[in-house]
């Protein structure tokens, strides 16, 4: 070989490998994609904006969230489900997609099979909340009533297969009453209701109903987190009061990637998002607005929860006869 083929082949061999390794830097390499279901401004986008700094800063990338609302969440899962299964693009998951999916088993999205769960971000219960000045100072007091007045008593929500008509109609059912629901335009509005006797009784979010019952507004009777709140210590559970594992109802929300996205993007992904939680700063902030950041121990016990509570909901949608 004479000198110049020699060095016409060094050379291309030397750009071949610097091309190669390019096109091997590690994950990330440009900046990621968040999807979020909520508008600017709800409790769930303020949650992933204040996570997306830190996150960001522990993928070494900038994190770009993106609002994609409607349908319950649908538009946004729908999206990402489809998009590349490169870790680029994430969707904020939470309990109301399996809700969603199995209210109408039709949509063209599957929260299982359609995404890799990475981690658990944080959770919310909600709370059992009546007029403060009213008679009504426990759980039993309220179904002692209801039953002695059979379709005269009402609960509200901000809508359909929300967090709480879920939980309204889980007591509804158990308990045995004959109670209607009342679908609000918007979870704001429950408070509201409550306060102005439209309402008899709901099941606000923490972060909604925990400074009212301190303000003396409302009085809380019971709480749908597996253990009592901090907030609130003489506040029982539902759980407790009911004995049905169905009454341990939590919104969460966490991070999926699409289906088929490399093993090794997903760890990375856990890995940051478990540091940037692992955040006093941040953990002080979400417990200001009602929830626990609450990571996964793995992207598997993730997917493990998912699927259990993918059955749960389920069975409690199936219990109240809840449809679209």
């Amino acid at each position: 070989m004479d000198r110049r083929s020699f060095c016409l082949s060094t050379c291309s061999a030397a750009l071949l490998a610097a091309t190669g390794a390019h096109a091997a830097d590690p994950f990330p390499n440009r900046p990621v994609r968040i999807i979020v279901s909520w508008a600017a401004g709800g409790g769930p986008d303020v949650q992933m904006r204040q996570t997306g700094p830190k996150l960001g800063e522990m993928l070494g990338q900038p994190l770009v969230i993106e609002n994609k609302v409607g349908a319950g969440g649908v538009l946004a899962a729908q999206y990402v489900a489809q998009a590349p299964a490169d870790g680029y693009t994430l969707l904020m998951s939470a309990n109301t997609h399996l809700v969603q999916k199995i209210m109408q088993p039709t949509l063209k999205f599957d929260p299982i099979a359609d995404f890799i769960p990475v981690s658990s971000l944080a959770s919310s219960a909600t709370v059992m909340m009546v007029r403060a000045d009213g008679p009504y100072r426990k759980v039993e007091d309220v179904i002692a009533a209801a039953k002695a007045s059979p379709g005269k008593f009402n609960y509200s929500s901000g809508g359909v297969g929300t967090s709480a008509h879920l939980a309204g109609a889980t007591l509804v059912s158990l308990a045995g009453l004959k109670a209607t629901h009342i679908p609000l335009k918007g979870s704001v509005e429950i408070t509201a209701s409550l306060l102005r006797g439209d309402t008899d009784f709901a099941f606000p979010i923490a972060g909604t109903g925990v400074p009212q019952a301190k303000g003396g507004k409302l009085r809380a009777l019971a709480v749908t987190s597996r253990n009592r709140l901090k907030e609130l210590p003489d506040v029982p559970t539902l759980n407790e009061v009911l004995r049905n594992e169905l009454t341990v109802q939590e919104s969460w929300f966490g991070l999926w990637v699409p289906a088929k996205t490399p093993a090794d993007v997903v760890a990375r992904l856990y890995d940051a998002t478990n540091k940037a939680l692992a955040d006093p700063a941040l953990q002080a902030s979400f417990e200001a607005g009602g929830s626990t950041v609450a990571p996964s121990a793995s992207p598997q016990a993730f997917a493990a929860f998912v699927q259990s509570e993918n059955r749960k909901w389920a069975q409690i949608i199936q219990l109240a006869g809840i449809t679209a």
